[in-house]
């Protein structure tokens, strides 16, 4: 008798408790957010994707009633941000824009990785893709890709090149090998660094995002050679696409999303991804943080999201493979 008692006694603790979570979270879900948003990047200050996100954090705040601070944590093939923000607390009060990199290729890149790719963020919403471009400082006076390999073998080992994505070191690597061209991958930490370093010469190649470029292509201070990712550029439309310059392998596709550490209440992940749709799918904004920085919407929900990067992981091993890049 005395444990039909207590067993009776502890179910109905239980069935209480079980009736008070659903209002508990509900009430934390309406108090949400009560205090400032963190938003980690993975590159540094001035990059396409902090100069975006910084407007998007505007919008949000407005519509959220709550600050958007940007911490910017370049570096580490961009693993230094993404372990960063796997590590926050998951209570949505940190956000992170990282691109396709430390998500997909970084795992086939080094023999270890500081976080696993595949469980340690929640996808929230695909913001964009890049229109990837092939830009020269214009001091090197070359016009074509040709006229660069020709420029390399005539000087050899003082040409460098950087890039954020696999599939462009597969081109530059291919064209290395198939070419006799002759030039250095160096290190990538971000859009503005990257920008700087082709300025100043000391890193005269660049293949990256088209938005970080267009003001200088303009100036004539850098030169366009191709269109890395097979989308005739409407803010360049004579630069060649990359199928035309001969090259047959895959092309460069790059993306950035908005993610959140792994278990973060679902609730507040749909909010997110509810806002951000509605802010980036509207016409003034898309025209002015969009459009003219050569970003394309790619806006979906978080299970179509984290679809596309399992199938996104699927192909990298192949191309990371086909490049010649071996572990480091």
């Amino acid at each position: 008798m005395v444990h039909t008692s207590a067993w009776r006694l502890f179910s109905l603790i239980v069935s209480s408790v079980a009736l008070l979570l659903p209002a508990a979270v509900s009430a934390q879900a309406q108090d949400y957010p009560n205090r400032p948003i963190r938003v980690l990047t993975t590159t540094s200050a001035g990059g396409l994707s902090d100069i975006f996100m910084r407007a998007l954090g505007d919008e949000l705040s407005k519509r959220m009633g709550a600050a958007f601070v940007i911490e910017n944590r370049p570096g580490g093939m961009q693993n230094l941000g993404t372990r960063a923000c796997a590590e926050s607390p998951p209570d949505g009060y940190t956000i992170c824009i990282i691109n396709a990199d430390p998500l997909i290729y970084n795992q086939y890149l080094l023999k270890s990785m500081p976080f696993n790719p595949e469980t340690a963020l929640q996808p929230v919403v695909n913001l964009y893709h890049l229109i990837h471009i092939m830009v020269v400082n214009t001091d090197l006076k070359v016009k074509t890709v040709e006229e660069l390999v020709a420029l390399s073998k005539d000087r050899p080992g003082t040409l460098n090149y950087l890039t954020p994505g696999a599939p462009m070191v597969l081109y530059m690597e291919t064209l290395r090998k198939e070419q006799g061209a002759d030039w250095v991958r160096v290190p990538f930490r971000g859009g503005g660094e990257a920008v700087t370093a082709i300025m100043s010469g000391t890193t005269p190649i660049g293949l990256f995002g088209e938005g970080n470029v267009v003001s200088h292509i303009r100036s004539g201070a850098m030169t366009p050679l191709a269109m890395m990712n097979n989308v005739r550029s409407p803010n360049f439309p004579k630069v060649p696409l990359l199928s035309e310059t001969g090259y047959a392998g895959p092309p460069s596709r790059g993306w950035y999303g908005l993610f959140a550490p792994s278990g973060t209440p679902r609730a507040i992940v749909d909010r997110f991804n509810k806002e951000v749709r509605s802010i980036v799918s509207k016409p003034e904004f898309t025209a002015k943080h969009l459009t003219a920085r050569s970003l394309v919407p790619a806006l979906n929900s978080p299970e179509e999201f984290a679809a596309e990067i399992v199938r996104d992981r699927a192909q990298a091993k192949q191309v990371v493979y086909d490049a010649g890049l071996m572990p480091q």
